[in-house]
C-alpha cells in the first residue's frame, strides 16, 4: 500500500488543479480528487501496469466530474452564496486579478469539452495522446477541441474595437 500512495500522492497537486479549474470551488475539487484516489486505489489491480498513471488518474477524476454534472442535472441547481464570488488570490497586483477573473469568465462561456481539453493540455500539460486517453476520444477530436477552445478564447480577451466617433452636422 506505500507503494501505492507514493505513486499516487505526486500527482494530486495536478489533480487539485484541474479538479478547481473545473469547478471553481476549492472544498468541492477537494472532494472530487478524493474521490478519485479512493476509486484509483479501490481498483489499482485492475489499470494497466503498462498505461501511463497520470492519464489514468485524470480520466477518473473526468468521469467523475461528468458523473456529477449528470447527477446536478437531474437533481436541480444548488448555490452556495458563500462560495459563489470565491477566487484563488493572484496576489496584490489587481491588474492580473482583472486578467484572472477574465480567463475564468472566459473558460467558463466555453463548451466543457473545449475547456477540458484547454486545461488537460495547457494548463496541466499532458500530450494530445494523454488527453485523448483521459477524455475517451480520439487525438484529431483532442486537436481540434483544443483549437477552437483556443481560438473562442482568444476572441474573449480581445479588447473591444474602439468606438469611432462621427461629427453630425
Amino acid at each position: 500500500m506505500d507503494e501505492v500512495s507514493t505513486r499516487l500522492e505526486r500527482h494530486i497537486p495536478a489533480l487539485r488543479r484541474y479538479a478547481w479549474a473545473l469547478l471553481r470551488d476549492r472544498e468541492a475539487a477537494d472532494d472530487l480528487v478524493q474521490d478519485c484516489l479512493e476509486r484509483a486505489v479501490g481498483r489499482w489491480a485492475l489499470r494497466r501496469r503498462d498505461g501511463d498513471l497520470r492519464a489514468w488518474l485524470f480520466a477518473i477524476l473526468h468521469n467523475l466530474f461528468i458523473d456529477g454534472l449528470r447527477r446536478r442535472r437531474r437533481e436541480g441547481l444548488r448555490v452556495d452564496l458563500d462560495h459563489a464570488a470565491e477566487l484563488p488570490s493572484p496576489g496584490s497586483d489587481p491588474e492580473s486579478a482583472t486578467g484572472l477573473r477574465d480567463v475564468l469568465a472566459a473558460l467558463d462561456t466555453l463548451p466543457s469539452e473545449q475547456r477540458a481539453v484547454i486545461l488537460l493540455v495547457g494548463v496541466e500539460e499532458l500530450s494530445y495522446e494523454a488527453a485523448a486517453r483521459v477524455l475517451a476520444v480520439p487525438i484529431g477530436t483532442v486537436m481540434s477541441r483544443l483549437s477552437r477552445g483556443r481560438e473562442r478564447l482568444r476572441r474573449a480577451l480581445e479588447p473591444a474595437p474602439a468606438a469611432t466617433l462621427r461629427r453630425i452636422k
